[in-house]
């Protein structure tokens, strides 16, 4: 079994990145930055590559020159967890960056479906598990958030879509993992109301300590993950799960 996490370097994805690796799963991570503190703690298991995965040629290119191909080759089981992603640009539609919205999409949605089919072409035979992190954002629709919760509402019906298809060696689950303590979330606090009209929730949620720690969350998730239920309910939130 191999495991591949985007955005592995910090908030959730270095929390489940850690689990895994601690379970004695190898894993490579795909982010902008490294991690040392995994590379020193886990060598023989541990391997990254610096990506900057809202950048879709240079994600291209990087699938197309056989790295990813050589990590899976003869693995009996794949997980892949498409972690990374953003919450900006923030705001009504008028304030937008184009570009921003195009890094955004790029990075929450292109990203994982493309490592999704390309892990599926570059592991054949193999037991195949996908997990996208997905939010409530993508279920429900928030003023200022446009295009973070159009880009999750996306994993969700990839992921439906996918089960269609029916493949059997394919397994594969969006899921919202709750509120979660991460820089994310710091970076929704400190949002202009005027961008983000339900900013006083978020902050109510930091200042309760309503926010759940991201290794626990990461040991929820990676136990789902692991276990024999795992995309039987293809959009799922993780609070929800028994």
């Amino acid at each position: 079994m191999k495991a591949i996490v985007t955005g592995h370097t910090k908030g959730l994805g270095a929390a489940l990145a850690h689990n895994l690796l601690a379970r004695g799963v190898p894993v490579m991570g795909l982010a902008r930055s490294r991690a040392p503190e995994l590379a020193r703690a886990y060598p023989a298991l541990f391997e990254e590559v610096e990506l900057d995965l809202a950048d879709g040629a240079a994600l291209a290119a990087w699938l197309a020159d056989g790295i990813l191909k050589d990590y899976l080759d003869g693995t009996g089981a794949v997980l892949l967890l498409n972690n990374a992603g953003m919450v900006s640009p923030v705001g009504p539609l008028d304030q937008q960056d184009p570009a921003a919205v195009l890094r955004a999409v790029t990075l929450n949605v292109a990203a994982p479906l493309a490592l999704s089919a390309a892990v599926a072409r570059a592991s054949g035979g193999a037991q195949r598990r996908i997990l996208h992190i997905s939010s409530g954002a993508g279920r429900n629709a928030y003023p200022g958030w446009s295009v973070y919760c159009g880009t999750k509402a996306a994993l969700d019906q990839h992921a439906r879509a996918v089960t269609l298809d029916g493949a059997p060696d394919i397994k594969i689950c969006s899921l919202a993992p709750g509120v979660i303590d991460t820089g994310m979330q710091a970076e929704i606090r400190d949002t202009p109301e005027a961008n983000f009209p339900m900013r006083s929730r978020f902050v109510e949620l930091k200042e309760t300590g309503s926010l759940v720690d991201p290794d626990e969350c990461a040991e929820r998730l990676v136990d789902y993950l692991l276990g024999a239920g795992f995309g039987d309910e293809v959009v799922a939130d993780l609070r929800s799960l028994g």
